[in-house]
């Protein structure tokens, strides 16, 4: 182990090829799709292939280190033996710090001083350097995968992409008739929904409006008198949202969507029925549907 990482990071061109295939194959597996399956223990390969190499270059941070000064480089003659010696958590702190003991910290104190203070020659720590190193190799693999080779989506492609697959589901639950709202409602005029609406109405809306609709506390909804609007939409949102000054509650908590479709439905069939003895008309003339 020690003979292959001293290899490749001693030979500089063993090196870049290294680092070339780790690029290669990185952006590569990050190319390839659900549809893809052709050559898929190729793309295993290349995954295992990154993860050695990234193992290799931690080994080889933590094993021989980058960045070395000379005057570390004489500190290490004697400390990396004598850590080499121990065991358990005293040579694992080793590896990953490098640190000078405090018996040779005179062989890396820098010349200079500053109001009799010394400062010492040390360098970053190798887990810092590996923290560094896999910032760069991954800003690079980013790069080529989502500006480059536009293999990966960015995330605004991928929120329009959201936002259309959310519009069409919607498109199809409102043809479907699972969302029912002010803008997507439909008049109804099959005969079971207009008896469900009549059932409706007849529990909740006869106290106001009569049971034949000619209005008494409400307003009589058979004429072509509209306070709020007539048609679907508008009788659907007066039901719904209620009208609080006039004393009408909004039903829309104890009515589903598809149950304020129906009753306002129902409301419409009422029109032109001429109950006895109506209420006078209120409003404006609706001329719509």
């Amino acid at each position: 182990m020690k003979f292959i990482l001293k290899f490749i990071f001693s030979n500089r061109i063993v090196s870049k090829i290294a680092f070339s295939l780790l690029f290669t194959g990185t952006v590569n597996l990050y190319a390839q799709t659900e549809a893809n399956t052709i050559g898929q223990t190729y793309y295993d390969f290349l995954a295992a292939f990154f993860v050695l190499t990234i193992i290799l270059i931690f080994a080889g941070i933590l094993y021989f280190g980058f960045g070395k000064t000379e005057s570390e480089e004489t500190a290490e003659k004697t400390t990396e033996p004598q850590a080499f010696n121990k065991s358990g958590w005293a040579k694992i702190k080793y590896l990953l710090t490098r640190s000078t003991p405090l018996e040779n910290e005179k062989d890396v104190l820098l010349d200079h001083e500053y109001d009799g203070i010394r400062e010492l020659d040390n360098r970053i720590p190798p887990w810092l350097n590996g923290i560094l190193y896999f910032t760069i190799i991954f800003g690079v693999i980013y790069m080529l995968n989502y500006h480059v080779l536009s293999t990966g989506k960015l995330q605004a492609e991928e929120y329009e992409e959201e936002m259309q697959a959310a519009g069409e589901v919607k498109s199809e639950l409102i043809k479907s008739g699972s969302v029912i709202d002010v803008n997507t409602v439909t008049k109804l005029t099959d005969a079971a929904s207009l008896s469900e609406g009549e059932s409706i109405f007849k529990t909740n809306c006869v106290a106001c409006h009569r049971a034949d609709a000619g209005g008494m506390v409400g307003p009589n909804l058979t004429d072509d008198y509209w306070i709020h609007g007539g048609g679907i939409k508008n009788i659907f949102n007066t039901i719904s949202e209620g009208v609080p000054a006039k004393g009408m509650i909004s039903w829309k908590a104890q009515l589903s969507p598809k149950q304020i479709q129906e009753v306002a439905s129902y409301i419409i069939s009422l029109h032109g029925s001429n109950p006895p003895n109506p209420k006078a008309p209120e409003g404006e003339k609706y001329t719509g549907e």
